[in-house]
């Protein structure tokens, strides 16, 4: 096996992202769910309408309902004879003739024989005492077809809905409800188990001795999941101890389909991740052209692959935002959207050095004149979580950019709902 820890060469980071979509394996495993379970579910088939929607004209507006031909002449007479009306759930059971109306509500059923609604703003009831009838006085010409929705408008029977490896959303839900879809095939849910090392680490509520921090990677990771929709298998923080490292990798590899280990994967003495997991599997790659996140590895045990973050926040949210997430909604299944790119200028100077692709974090906003402008947020250390938390976009530096001054053009990727609300 190559000793990909001394390798000379730091792997550029697209080729990095495509070798792990290379390797990693999707879910086929399904179940069925109900529509009120479904959010953010993957599609396991093709969604087709069992019906039109919606399934039958009906109209846009309140107002009145009429055949088109009832005002053929210009010059004839503007007013109808109201003969019943249409209520959404009861519809007007007759047929409206020429020189007949039908009173009718929002999205009731378009009578028989009418084909045009005008809103009742622009109509007049006029109750004539010698017939005992109700006639309407229309203010204003009409086209046919004025208000109405016709059936199959939205969605037509049998049409192709969504397809499948769509990732469901709040409205996705709803118009499946709107077809009386009452369940769904979905994927399998994934499980990711976390794994975080180091003797220093202290959990939030714990007390803090001389040269201890919070851990805070685990929580970041684990919310970033649970915005994916997958089962989050917490094996807390591990001490720097190669067999209870060992120990929580075997138990992870059993129980989940892919690891994120946090920490360990430098070069310090005490770091035994990259140790156990070269003894357990196999590591594809170790070291990325990247900033923040130098220290990735990437490999494959048993049952399971795993994504080796680096120690520092920024690194490993970064590391997994761009990384690791795009593997996972493949092993999702999951139809994978491209991020949103824009090209904008700088606000101020922005410091660079060739090398590795640097992913800066950003504020973009919109000045005075509406052109959009990107900013840093100050400090990019790789410790610093709060220019993360700032930030609303990466600033994309290809790695052999050097320093970029103000109102020159750079890449800004908007950051998405796994990291930002």
């Amino acid at each position: 096996m190559v000793d990909c820890y001394s390798a000379p060469n730091l792997l550029p980071f697209e080729q990095a992202l495509s070798n792990i979509l290379n390797q990693v394996p999707s879910v086929t495993e399904t179940e069925e769910v109900s529509i009120s379970e479904a959010l953010n579910r993957v599609l396991a088939n093709v969604t087709k309408s069992p019906l039109n929607v919606p399934p039958h004209n009906n109209s846009a507006m309140d107002g009145y309902a009429f055949a088109k031909e009832s005002f053929t002449d210009q010059n004839s007479a503007n007013t109808l004879t109201l003969i019943g009306r249409s209520m959404a759930g009861e519809p007007f059971q007759g047929e409206c003739l020429a020189g007949q109306c039908v009173r009718i509500m929002t999205g009731a059923k378009l009578p028989k024989g009418c084909d045009t609604v005008e809103m009742q703003e622009n109509c007049e009831v006029v109750n004539n005492q010698a017939d005992g009838l109700s006639h309407i006085t229309f203010l204003e010409p009409k086209e046919q077809g004025d208000n109405v929705r016709y059936a199959g408008e939205d969605i037509k029977e049998n049409q192709v809905v969504f397809e499948q490896g769509r990732k469901l959303s709040a409205i996705d839900v709803g118009v499946l409800a709107s077809l009386g879809v009452p369940t769904v095939a979905v994927y399998r849910k994934l499980t990711v188990a976390l794994i975080s090392t180091g003797d220093e680490l202290k959990l939030p509520g714990e007390s803090l001795t001389e040269g201890d921090i919070f851990e805070s990677n685990s929580f970041t990771l684990a919310a970033m999941l649970e915005k994916l929709n997958i089962n989050v298998l917490k094996l807390g923080v591990i001490k720097d101890d190669k067999q209870a490292i060992t120990d929580a990798f075997i138990k992870a590899d059993k129980e989940a389909d892919a690891i994120f280990s946090s920490g360990g994967v430098s070069v310090g003495e005490a770091d035994y991740t990259k140790e156990v997991l070269d003894e357990l599997g196999d590591i594809s790659f170790w070291k990325i052209a990247m900033k923040p996140g130098k220290p990735f590895a990437f490999g494959k045990l048993p049952n399971s692959v795993f994504f080796g973050l680096p120690g520092n926040p920024v690194s490993a949210t970064v590391t997994a935002h761009m990384l690791a997430v795009p593997a996972l909604t493949k092993m999702q299944n999951c139809i994978n959207a491209a991020p949103v790119k824009l090209r904008v200028k700088t606000a101020t100077n922005i410091r660079k050095s060739p090398g590795r692709m640097d992913f800066q974090r950003g504020i973009l906003s919109t000045n005075e004149q509406s052109e959009m402008l990107v900013s840093s947020t100050g400090n990019q250390g790789s410790g610093v979580l709060t220019s993360l938390a700032k930030a609303n976009c990466y600033i994309v530096l290809p790695a052999e950019q050097g320093n970029i001054s103000a109102n020159e053009l750079v890449t800004v990727q908007l950051f998405d709902s796994v990291i930002q609300h």
